[in-house]
């Protein structure tokens, strides 16, 4: 295996465990541990190879999962941002609108699908 090949295959553990631990607390240098590089080596790398900085990777698959979550009429926008990993409302409201374009409650506003007329409920529940 050539060294090339051996760095790409470590970049990819530690892109890996960010995507199977995204809600854990990960920084760059528990990710450089996995990928058995220092710290700066590690997010030099990781940007050449995947584009963007390891940092922004993990919240871009936090923000996926989170907007996954806020479809579900029954999960809060404090739960969600609980369950993908981050402590303070304020930060993960700023990071989804950095990402998305716009507030967790504005996505699901949007997200959720318009309520049924009531002409379609009256037909639909009419006895025959």
């Amino acid at each position: 295996m050539s060294p090339r090949e051996d760095q790409n295959r470590r970049l990819l553990r530690a892109r890996d465990a960010i995507d199977r631990d995204y809600a854990k607390p990960l920084d760059v240098p528990t990710l450089a541990r996995i990928a058995l590089m220092s710290p700066s080596h590690f997010t030099r790398s990781f940007r050449a190879t995947f584009g963007e900085t390891p940092h922004r990777y993990l919240q871009r698959r936090r923000i996926e999962r989170a907007m996954a979550l806020l479809r579900s009429p029954s999960a809060t926008v404090t739960g969600v941002a609980e369950e993908i990993g981050f402590d303070s409302l304020g930060t993960f409201s700023r990071t989804f609108r950095s990402v998305v374009g716009v507030s967790p409650a504005e996505y699901r506003a949007a997200a959720t699908p318009l309520p049924v007329p009531v002409c379609f409920v009256k037909t639909w529940s009419r006895p025959a």
